[in-house]
């Protein structure tokens, strides 16, 4: 794609226009691949606020730069603010599982020291590695998409 409209003075060089055009086209191409770059962060970044949740996991958040986190912060906000104006002001959560459980609890498995755990009733269980527990399966989702819970089937 040449440009069109170029002018030269009486005393220009015709010889650099191809140099000139190269170079020009060269750096469109540089834009467009750090924007397809960019655009490809925010959409993994994306991708896991609905699987992991509000809050990044430590290796991820060492891995990302200060406006990506804010960009995070913000997208996870908006998301949450229109999940709470759903259904008449009661909120859904939209992150939560398409399909409706077979069953209100499940036994999970726990694989890494996690501490104490507060349920919606007010219990705290003490998820330690390797216990197993039969908890509320919409409490647990978050811990298993994180990685701390394994569901046992």
């Amino acid at each position: 794609m040449l440009m069109r409209n170029i002018t030269f003075n009486e005393t220009g060089d015709r010889k650099l226009l191809p140099l000139v055009m190269y170079r020009h086209n060269l750096i469109k191409r540089q834009k467009r691949c750090v924007l397809a770059y960019l655009a490809n962060r925010l959409f993994r970044l994306k991708r896991l606020r609905w699987h992991v949740g509000p809050i990044l996991p430590p290796e991820i958040k060492a891995c990302i730069n200060e406006s990506e986190s804010a960009w995070f912060n913000k997208y996870s906000r908006i998301l949450a603010e229109y999940m709470a104006s759903i259904h008449d002001g009661y909120g859904l959560n939209l992150t939560n599982d398409i399909k409706p459980p077979k069953s209100l609890y499940i036994e999970v498995r726990c694989l890494t020291d996690y501490g104490k755990f507060e349920l919606e009733s007010g219990e705290i269980i003490l998820l330690k590695k390797n216990s197993q527990h039969f908890l509320p399966k919409l409490q647990c989702e978050q811990l298993i998409r994180q990685g701390i819970l394994q569901h046992i089937t």
